[in-house]
């Protein structure tokens, strides 16, 4: 039996939705009271994960149906900066070994903190190359998520 494409996409982006719900479900009713950077670290990865596919969505519509493209490019935008946004609540939140909460000033920093921290910022950095290519400064600082304009 071949399938196409779009039916293989729509079996397995509701899976993916559901099992986010049910992992909430089961995990934060009975969690601390703090996120976990485990928590946020698979947070940043699921992210990220959608970003790479609205971007794809986002190239090969873009082309044809400029503006669903435009709309497609500013939820990519939107959930790249919740990545990002990810990444520096985990760089804040308590280390998981002393539980003790970094400084500002060492969150300002941004600097990585080795091994297997470095993980989140490396797949954060590799994301952050494409980003820089496909978007704009004035795209990733703007306040309004409305269209692009052409």
């Amino acid at each position: 039996m071949s399938r196409t494409p779009s039916t293989t996409a729509q079996d397995f982006v509701p899976f993916a939705t559901a099992a986010v719900d049910f992992h909430r479900e089961l995990n934060l009713p009975h969690a601390p009271l703090v996120t976990a950077r485990c928590e946020l670290d698979a947070l940043h990865e699921h992210l990220v994960s959608l970003h790479g596919l609205l971007d794809a969505h986002t190239q090969r519509t873009a082309r044809i149906l400029p503006v669903e493209g435009d709309q497609l490019a500013a939820a990519r935008t939107r959930l790249w900066q919740a990545a990002d946004h990810l990444h520096a609540a985990y760089h804040a939140a308590p280390h998981p070994d002393t539980g003790e909460v970094p400084t500002r000033e060492a969150c300002r920093a941004g600097l990585p903190e080795g091994a297997p921290q470095l993980t989140i910022c490396q797949r954060h950095q590799r994301t952050a190359r494409l980003v820089r290519r496909r978007t704009t400064p004035a795209d990733l600082h703007s306040p309004v998520t409305g269209q692009r304009r052409h």
